[in-house]
């Protein structure tokens, strides 16, 4: 690896980063919405300059260090904790959105595996589990539009849900256990269900934080089913090279155990999460930064639509079943 040709493109999608935090701070927006904003305001440093080849490698390597480092916010405690009949409730809702994404994907015309990659980041965790989906998906011309739009639209979606919910959990007087599945079990990102559950209480931004991370475990037999598929479907032509199980699934994995065996301190985890969090931020800016905004806004309302369905099943099958929980 060359240092030097890849360091002023990785510079500069830490700047872009830090820009994102420090906005997120001040002005309570998520961070990684700012990240792609500047990332796409900047998208002409990613041709015709030296930070080309550094952008790159932040999109795609950085990235892949950030979803590893998932593993430490995960035990296999936390499962037992939320009860079966939760658990067996947040599987069904993850596959049934993703089995739905792809059914409507194909409905509107759209390629199976943008239905997999937006059905797996509205059921799993939002932004997070787009670029880790994305990280495995074969390549394609519009790999990267599409990784751009489903953030921005499942960022913009988890966002509206965080203000919301709350309200909606209220009309229906849902019990407080019940409002914590609720949220943790329907809002997109991490970050939009702890606002949302600590504007609660105390106890619903807890337990819906937990039934979130519960969420965010199912990402890595996920991604490892659609590596499966995929090497099943390439195994049917000759000059197609079956994918690996990338390091980063691995590192997940061995942190979830390890964190499940070990009692950690809370400032190794916390790093962890700090530093998880950090290298995704500056993933998407880089990601953004890579983006070709005409195409962005060529796709039209069809890949929004398909989110908005998306998210309204997930909400619709969570609220439907709580009664049985």
């Amino acid at each position: 690896m060359h240092i030097k040709t890849k360091l002023p493109g990785v510079l500069i999608s830490v700047i872009v980063g830090l820009a994102a935090l420090f906005l997120s701070e001040h002005y309570g927006a998520p961070a990684m919405l700012f990240a792609l904003l500047l990332g796409i305001a900047m998208s002409f440093l990613h041709e015709g300059t030296k930070c080309k080849e550094g952008i790159e490698f932040t999109a795609c390597h950085i990235l892949r260090i950030g979803v590893g480092l998932l593993g430490l916010r995960i035990a296999f405690g936390d499962l037992a904790a939320l009860g079966w009949q939760t658990a067996l409730l947040l599987i069904v809702a993850i596959v049934s959105t993703i089995g739905l994404g792809i059914i409507l994907a194909k409905a509107l015309g759209l390629q199976k595996r943008f239905g997999v990659l937006t059905g797996g980041s509205v059921g799993i965790c939002g932004a997070s589990a787009a670029m880790a989906i994305a990280a495995v998906l074969p390549d394609s011309k519009d790999k990267d539009r599409d990784t751009l739009l489903t953030i921005v639209v499942v960022t913009a979606l988890s966002t509206i849900a965080m203000v919301i919910y709350p309200i909606l959990a209220d009309l229906l007087n849902l019990t407080p256990t019940h409002t914590s599945i609720f949220l943790g079990g329907t809002i997109h990102d991490v970050a939009q269900v702890v606002g949302a559950g600590y504007s609660v209480s105390e106890e619903t931004g807890d337990l819906a934080t937990l039934t979130k991370l519960v969420r965010v475990a199912f990402l890595m037999p996920v991604v490892v089913c659609i590596l499966l598929v995929l090497r099943m479907n390439l195994d049917k032509t000759s000059d197609a090279k079956p994918p690996g199980i990338p390091a980063f699934l691995v590192a997940f994995v061995l942190l979830m155990t390890l964190n499940s065996l070990v009692d950690l301190p809370e400032v190794v985890t916390q790093g962890a999460t700090d530093i998880s969090r950090f290298a995704l931020v500056i993933s998407i800016a880089a990601i953004g930064m890579k983006s070709n905004l005409g195409q962005l806004l060529q796709v039209g309302l069809k890949p929004i639509l398909l989110l908005v369905l998306e998210t309204l099943w997930i909400a619709g099958l969570i609220l439907l079943s709580l009664p049985y929980i």
